[in-house]
């Protein structure tokens, strides 16, 4: 289990690679963006969907910062 924890935000507890376990994804290879998309969807049940919104929003929101907040040169 993965614990992110951020002053002032309620801690957020998940299994880390759960994604790629629900959807048959070997790790370390990307998720293809149509198993995502089957996954909010629920083809993969309401698990699926509580992982796909967690790795599309909560975790990918600290992916976008940091890259709008890259200097450019």
């Amino acid at each position: 289990m993965t614990t992110i924890k951020k002053k002032g935000k309620k801690p957020i507890t998940f299994h880390a690679g759960g994604l790629h376990e629900t959807t048959g994804t070997p790790q370390g290879e990307k998720i293809p963006a149509s198993k995502v998309a089957k996954a909010k969807a629920g083809g993969y049940g309401p698990l699926g969907v509580k992982q796909a919104n967690l790795a599309t929003g909560a975790l990918a929101k600290g992916r976008r910062t940091a890259a709008k907040n890259r200097r450019r040169k």
